[in-house]
């Protein structure tokens, strides 16, 4: 199954030395049966490309835990992995997943980042988040801010030059 998984820079800092991701409180999204039931229409990359949605989304959230955000390049990261022991949690939402265990550098597909242009607004949407998930329309708008910006694809292999480019 393919997995997106929420991550910040210093996560992917931690990929690069260890070799392993541990996604947090192992959630990730997915494609799964009630993503796909929640939808009218849709095709699998259409539905795939909201799950990874949902993940950056989840990234803002990382980013805004952090004791201060400024102090990183706030960019939302989004890591695509193929993994088999994926957990289903439609009681969570409906592309979430639950990982059993740690992510190996070899299943990773992809690593999606948020260019430099976008930091202003990852920042402001990360610092509004909390306010999104609770109905703020404005804080919402914000969010749409950031989330207008697409993420750029990078393979796995690529790693450690995006993380010296930053």
């Amino acid at each position: 199954m393919r997995v997106y998984l929420p991550a910040t820079i210093d996560m992917l800092r931690d990929l690069n030395t260890s070799g392993e991701f541990r996604a947090r409180s192992g959630t990730g999204f997915a494609l799964t049966p009630a993503l796909r039931e929640s939808y009218a229409s849709g095709s699998d990359e259409e539905l795939e490309y909201a799950a990874l949605l949902d993940a950056a989304r989840a990234s803002l959230r990382l980013i805004s835990a952090t004791e201060k955000p400024e102090d990183l390049p706030p960019r939302r990261v989004v890591i695509s992995a193929d993994v088999d022991d994926a957990t289903l949690r439609p009681d969570l939402d409906y592309a979430v997943v639950r990982l059993n265990g740690p992510v190996s550098l070899a299943q990773i597909a992809a690593i999606h980042v948020d260019a430099s242009e976008a930091e202003p607004a990852v920042l402001d949407a990360a610092r509004a988040i909390d306010a999104a998930d609770l109905g703020d329309p404005d804080a919402e708008f914000i969010l749409g801010e950031a989330e207008d910006h697409e993420l750029a694809w990078y393979a796995a292999q690529e790693l450690p030059f995006l993380l010296e480019l930053l």
